[in-house]
């Protein structure tokens, strides 16, 4: 026996009769096989096309668990360890006007000093930049021996300045660059070490006004929504009362709702439990999260060392739910769908930009090959034409049905016109029997003979 478990060849023997057909819903057994697993089907086929529908046809195969160990229960495994050796990247991207602490939370997010303490500048001549800048920082950080390539994409100069009309444009040229060099990339002969520097997410930071959206709020969000996957947050959020942060949510949800804006929402899987389904609607129920920057450690009344801010009336703690939603912000952003958020990103916005991009460039997909879409679109597509198909079944088992019931209701008729005639023939014979019954009744009771002269058989009435 081999070490992999799997039974050496057997050695070759001589050529002999073609054993007879066994059909495709059985197993031949034998001692060395043993018993023969049920409703194993087998397809052969010289068009590949005509085998994989007659496989898909295949509507009776039992699902059922094995009775021993095969191995490929380990697979889970053997993905954990490929992906902790090649190690995860992930590209966020934060938009903000300047001051609304977009580094102290990028630091406070991944505990560690991305951001470098900003230094105080005496005032300059130089003339400010006129457009917004895009700066990207990179670090590789590691935690339990897991690898973690982390991209920040900063945008310094967003808002500041005296006309803001075109503010978005830097971002979202930035956003569609990199969805062409990966479209680049994938193109090319060798697309074994793609890189991928597609933004994953997009932290975008809402000054807290406690009012509602600002127009360039809301064009830039339009802007970005079909492009990357927007998570908009309430910056500085200990600069409001929990009363002021509720009603500014739901001014907020309300103005993105009104402007068709998409923001990214935790995919809901079948198999996920309870537990899990309450978390996502625990998670999805706090956005835009109200969120508290803060790297440096504090000491509470209780003695305990937090991270937090502190004030003369109290102190933030930024790990804290109860104070600020810092801690569902990181566990949707890191801890349960930073996967969904790399997945969506390739998935459906970069597919739908690069369909956009190829059939701008002239390039038709031809229909007879499988076009990749948007699965929940695919599914709605199915259910149509599912719903087409049985309207028309409906049409025609009317149609057919009302088909047969003429034809039955034609042959009933026709069989009570018969009858019909049928009783007028009958009665007619018997009023005619009747009325011989009458007349001869009449003859015996005048005493006339029943018969007339000359009409008795055998004789004949000469002139």
């Amino acid at each position: 026996m081999a070490s992999n478990g799997v039974s050496p060849t057997p050695p070759p023997v001589r050529a002999s009769p073609a054993p007879p057909q066994i059909p495709s819903d059985t197993t031949p057994t034998s001692p060395l096989m043993g018993p023969p697993s049920p409703a194993i089907q087998t397809v052969s086929h010289r068009d590949p096309k005509a085998a994989a529908a007659a496989a898909s046809d295949m509507k009776n195969i039992v699902r059922r668990k094995l009775t021993g160990f095969v191995g490929f229960a380990n697979l889970p495994n053997q993905w954990h360890r490929k992906s902790v050796r090649k190690g995860f990247s992930f590209n966020v991207m934060v938009v903000g006007e300047s001051g609304l602490g977009k580094s102290t939370l990028v630091n406070t997010l991944f505990n560690t000093s991305l951001y470098p303490p900003k230094e105080q500048k005496q005032p300059s001549l130089d003339f400010a930049p006129t457009t917004v800048a895009i700066q990207s920082i990179s670090a590789d950080i590691e935690e339990n021996g897991v690898r973690l390539r982390l991209n920040v994409i900063d945008t310094p100069g967003f808002g500041d300045f005296v006309n803001n009309n075109e503010s978005w444009r830097p971002i979202v040229e930035n956003i569609e660059q990199r969805f062409d060099a990966y479209l680049d990339a994938e193109n090319k002969v060798n697309r074994m070490n793609i890189v991928d520097n597609r933004i994953h997410a997009c932290v975008y930071f809402i000054q807290p006004t406690g009012h509602s959206l600002k127009p360039l709020d809301i064009e830039v969000m339009r802007r970005l929504h079909t492009k990357v996957n927007l998570i908009p947050v309430i910056a500085k959020a200990d600069t409001l009362t929990d009363e002021e942060v509720l009603s500014f949510k739901a001014r907020i949800l309300s103005d993105i709702k009104h402007q068709g804006i998409q923001i990214f929402e935790g995919p809901r899987y079948e198999l996920d439990d309870e537990e899990t389904i309450a978390e996502n609607q625990e998670i999805m129920s706090k956005v835009p999260f109200a969120v508290v920057g803060a790297n440096a450690e504090v000491s509470t009344p209780e003695g305990r060392k937090v991270r937090g801010r502190k004030y003369p009336w109290g102190i933030i703690e930024v790990d804290n739910e109860d104070h600020c939603d810092f801690a569902k912000l990181r566990q949707m952003l890191i801890r349960t769908h930073m996967e969904e958020l790399k997945e969506h990103t390739n998935n459906t916005l970069y597919e739908n930009y690069r369909s956009d991009k190829l059939e701008s460039m002239g390039m038709q997909q031809d229909p007879s090959v499988f076009k990749e879409i948007n699965p929940a679109a695919k599914q709605e597509e199915e259910r149509s034409l599912h719903e087409q198909k049985l309207e028309k079944m409906e049409r025609e088992m009317k149609m057919v049905f009302q088909q047969k019931v003429q034809e039955k209701e034609q042959k009933l008729k026709q069989s009570e016109e018969e009858l019909y005639a049928r009783h007028r023939e009958m009665r007619e014979q018997l009023d005619k029997q009747k009325n011989e019954l009458e007349e001869k009744k009449g003859r015996i009771e005048t005493g006339r003979p029943v018969e007339e002269k000359g009409k008795r058989k055998g004789f004949s009435i000469r002139g």
